[in-house]
């Protein structure tokens, strides 16, 4: 008996988001676990487990992490960490998409909403900074580096990372459909490149801090990218906007006077 092929349909990520309704970022499907934990015992030691995973693969990298090491840094065997994930490659990628999960509730959590574009594309920006130097560089490395590898197990991360980064980009995703909404945001270049152009310096930034040690004002640093992002990604009228904006209240402030 032949087993029929589910075909999984996806649809276009840039279709969802032309609907200018704000994204729900969903968490991809991920292996599951090879067993869920049952009890507060098991959910405590897969919390252990992901918590040393996170320090091993930030200080090894994938290549050079084990599950072995983790096991010995917990006092358990490498089969306990077997018993809820099926390998390494299986742990690394919930490490990091717990970690996506933190950053990305900071910046849903805190966004200003009710504020101009431009104000809120500095707080996600700030925020990616930040967050993704907060916890050391090791965490940054891994994210930036093994999605992008050639390797036969990096590839196999790549692959994984794709669903991670779409729902990762959603939040900065849903802004820019919001400020083409408005008027804000230029509306004839697709949502894809002014993503990348916001993402692509700000990789580069972590990048030089990652290669030289090289300390990083976050602040200044996302002050400084808005304000050179802002003027290619803000609609061209918008300046002649804002100054007869200016002009009209002059005008009505000199009539009062």
């Amino acid at each position: 008996m032949q087993r029929k092929k589910r075909r999984k349909q996806h649809l276009s990520f840039t279709q969802i988001l032309r609907r200018i309704e704000p994204v729900t970022a969903t968490k991809p499907a991920l292996a599951s676990q090879r067993r869920a934990p049952a009890g507060a015992k098991a959910e405590q030691r897969v919390k252990d487990i992901l918590r040393v995973g996170r320090e091993v693969f930030a200080e090894r990298g994938y290549e050079r992490a084990t599950t072995i090491e983790i096991a010995q840094r917990l006092g358990i065997s490498e089969a306990t960490v077997f018993t809820y994930f099926r390998g390494k490659r299986e742990l690394c990628m919930r490490v990091i998409g717990d970690w996506y999960d933190e950053i990305i509730d900071t910046i849903e959590t805190g966004l200003p909403r009710s504020a101009p574009v431009r104000e809120q594309l500095e707080f996600v920006v700030h925020t990616h900074l930040r967050l993704f130097l907060i916890q050391g560089t090791g965490l940054c490395a891994l994210v930036l580096s093994e999605g992008r590898t050639k390797s036969e197990s990096g590839q196999e991360l790549g692959e994984a990372f794709v669903a991670m980064q779409r729902r990762y980009t959603a939040p900065l995703m849903d802004l820019l459909a919001r400020g083409q909404a408005s008027g804000e945001v230029r509306q004839d270049i697709s949502l894809r490149l002014l993503r990348s152009l916001v993402f692509g310096p700000m990789e580069h930034m972590l990048w030089e801090v990652i290669s030289t040690g090289r300390q990083l004002d976050v602040d200044q640093s996302a002050r400084d990218l808005v304000a050179l992002l802002w003027p290619a990604l803000q609609a061209p009228d918008q300046e002649l906007k804002a100054l007869r904006a200016l002009r009209h209240t002059m005008q009505a402030a000199l009539a009062q006077a």
